[in-house]
């Protein structure tokens, strides 16, 4: 019987090995992808990442498919329809923040061009190559994830303390953290 090593983390979920074997770990330029990790990884503080990952879908419905510029204008009627709705985290805090992240978005890619060329100048613009033998060596967070942190925070991001950026970083591809024995090491590392 051929067993396919993954990460510790990764369940018996279908959803969760396919979110880790495609997308986890693989860098991503795309700024509207971008926007939607940064605000999932914001979402999922103090959860797990499956009840995020399993409320994906619906919240890309109702988020409009994470267009930046279409929250950014969400007003007090349309985030109480959030609220109101089951297929998402229903937590005002977070709610309110996805739209003040989105506003910020927006300042950066006017600012930088693009989201990706700002977020990226945290790890020199090419993902960090990690080598973690298992999975407790590899950190909540790290010097660059402080520094994205503490500039998103100054630009009025809310959600993004440092072990949520290093989340981030992790998803986005910023980072290889797959471990050494998992299967997409090798090709993340490419």
């Amino acid at each position: 019987m051929n067993t396919i090593k993954r990460c510790d983390w990764v369940t018996d979920s279908v959803l969760y090995q396919h979110y880790h074997d495609e997308e986890w770990g693989v860098p991503v330029r795309d700024d509207r992808l971008l926007f939607e990790y940064l605000i999932l990884e914001g979402v999922q503080a103090g959860l797990s990442w499956i009840t995020v990952l399993n409320k994906r879908a619906h919240y890309r419905e109702v988020y409009d498919h994470f267009d930046a510029r279409r929250i950014a204008s969400y007003d007090e009627a349309k985030q109480a329809a959030l609220l109101a709705d089951p297929g998402i985290v229903r937590n005002r805090l977070k709610v309110g923040a996805a739209v003040i992240n989105a506003q910020s978005f927006l300042k950066i890619q006017d600012q930088f061009g693009s989201f990706d060329t700002y977020i990226w100048q945290f790890v020199g613009g090419q993902p960090r190559q990690n080598t973690w033998a298992v999975q407790k060596d590899v950190p909540a967070k790290t010097a660059e994830s402080d520094a994205m942190s503490k500039d998103l925070t100054k630009r009025g991001f809310k959600f993004v303390g440092s072990t949520i950026c290093y989340a981030f970083m992790q998803a986005t591809g910023m980072v290889n953290d797959h471990i050494v024995t998992c299967h997409c090491h090798a090709a993340a590392s490419r």
